[in-house]
């Protein structure tokens, strides 16, 4: 595993325990089909959660959410309906969020969390 994949997973497992925190329940992690992946998977008030995790150690290539831009909300968007309908979730509302987490090294890492951003 390389060092961008060690910080997306350890931004991943700080992602999860941060919703779970503010009283998410995770559903699901890396979930993939044919369009894509979703990070995360949660439900929070009655809705299902797509939540995609951004995890950058400097703002040297920009803020972490400004790597999601408008196509891949869209793609987000359908990946989360897409998971409702193939879970049994077709009922409820769907939304997708975004965790930017700046982690830099030897430092307590700062989590950003934009709810309901899709496009």
């Amino acid at each position: 595993m390389n060092h961008n994949q060690e910080l997306g997973a350890a931004g991943e497992e700080l992602a999860a325990n941060f919703l779970i925190a503010a009283g998410y329940t995770v559903l699901e992690r890396n979930w993939r089909c044919n369009l894509g992946e979703l990070d995360i998977v949660a439900r929070h008030e009655g809705r299902i959660v797509g939540v995609e995790v951004k995890t950058r150690s400097s703002l040297g290539f920009g803020h972490p959410a400004e790597a999601v831009n408008p196509a891949k909300l869209r793609r987000l968007s359908l990946l989360i309906r897409r998971w409702s309908r193939t879970h049994g979730y077709r009922q409820q509302p769907v939304r997708v969020d975004v965790l930017a987490i700046l982690a830099p090294p030897g430092r307590e890492p700062l989590i950003e969390h934009l709810i309901g951003v899709e496009s």
